[in-house]
């Protein structure tokens, strides 16, 4: 089943019994999906190629910038004003080639959302933006797909895992409606502590891979959040709405629309 180079690859997962030969052949045959290869997509993507996912698709459609580069650790800097898609795809497939890199140099938007994300398993949330978030939710909720969601600014991070065709809470629960223009601070105006990128960004990873091999407890109807001050982590419960415009039983929302918002955004 394996090759003589994967089984050494591979060996420390497979001597987890938890995760083992037939684990391992799962991940193998996985398609996950990463929107933005920046802070939080650096590390996310890293590991899910380590780990021998077959496939990987990764939107971006931004270019390497020298202020990215004290956070989004896939880029280097020589990689300054390359497409960060074709940065990502260089570091992966010369890290493992067993992952096949899909890029799509794209803004992902209402309008080419569902074709993109239907190949995919599992989809990973790295946008940098409410109205993305929310239609990257609404996606997912249409295509039944599980969303692993991450933010992080300053020195705080969040993550949570929408499992909506299992019956979850989704994002628009959590948040039912886009934050007024200005509640959160500029691209100009924040910060954000790099490292705090990757805890967020690997524990993605690692939501991931446990859907993908389907043991522990992923953080489904739980918002973790991350404290780097203190270095600690909090998990809340996350209630399903019963009268949630999305996933309710009498849902005002029933195609997948493309909010807008004045330019308030997180950095990633």
């Amino acid at each position: 089943m394996f090759t003589e180079e994967q089984i050494q690859r591979y060996s420390r997962h497979i001597l987890l019994p938890e995760v083992g030969v037939a684990g391992q052949q799962k991940i193998l045959n996985a398609k996950v999906f990463v929107l933005g290869a920046g802070g939080l997509g650096s590390p996310a993507l890293f590991y899910l190629a380590a780990a021998g996912v077959k496939e990987i698709g990764i939107a971006d459609a931004d270019e390497v910038d020298i202020s990215n580069l004290q956070r989004q650790i896939l880029h280097f800097t020589e990689d300054v004003g390359v497409s960060k898609v074709d940065s990502a795809k260089d570091k992966l497939t010369r890290l493992n080639s067993d992952t096949t890199v899909t890029t799509y140099n794209e803004r992902i938007t209402a309008d080419n959302a569902l074709d993109i994300l239907g190949k995919y398993d599992i989809i990973l949330d790295g946008s940098d933006n409410f109205p993305t978030r929310y239609m990257m939710n609404d996606a997912c909720f249409f295509l039944k797909k599980p969303l692993v969601s991450g933010s992080i600014l300053r020195f705080d991070g969040q993550l949570t895992v929408f499992d909506t065709a299992n019956g979850s809470a989704c994002y628009r629960c959590l948040y039912p409606e886009l934050p007024p223009a200005g509640m959160v601070p500029s691209c100009q105006e924040a910060g954000v502590l790099g490292v705090v990128a990757g805890t967020i960004g690997v524990l993605q990873a690692q939501e991931a891979l446990k859907l993908i091999l389907g043991f522990g407890e992923p953080l489904i109807n739980k918002l973790m959040i991350f404290d780097a001050l203190s270095t600690s982590f909090k998990n809340l419960k996350v209630k399903k709405d019963p009268e949630c415009p999305l996933c309710s039983e009498n849902p005002s929302i029933t195609e997948l629309i493309q909010e807008e918002q004045e330019e308030v955004c997180e950095l990633r």
